[in-house]
């Protein structure tokens, strides 16, 4: 069954942990601090036991989901990457003129 993991740890050396937890049992980063991957519901309670011991007296809030085919059917997704960076006019004349005006053409 598809497993979402989320937790907000301020602790790094148990965000770690706890991060590391979560990949040992496969699944895969969606975030900083957002796993997800298929694990039965053994693995299930298993990982949020050794979560539990690996967060020691910290302070945190972990979530687990355990999502069926349908919950998983119905999510919304957005991904888009971060648009590269335009070079705008001016930057170019100002490249043109400190590179001397003149473009290399191969014959």
């Amino acid at each position: 069954m598809r497993t979402l993991v989320i937790y907000d740890i301020s602790h790094d050396g148990t965000r770690t942990k706890i991060a590391d937890a979560c990949l040992d049992y496969g699944l895969e980063r969606l975030q900083q601090s957002a796993f997800i991957g298929e694990l039965s519901p053994s693995q299930q309670r298993e990982l949020f036991l050794k979560m539990r011991q690996r967060l020691g007296r910290h302070g945190a809030n972990i979530q687990l989901f355990a999502l069926d085919e349908r919950a998983w059917a119905s999510r919304r997704v957005i991904i888009r990457a971060e648009p590269m960076p335009v070079e705008d006019e001016s930057q170019r004349v100002q490249k043109e003129a400190s590179d001397g005006g003149e473009e290399s053409a191969s014959s």
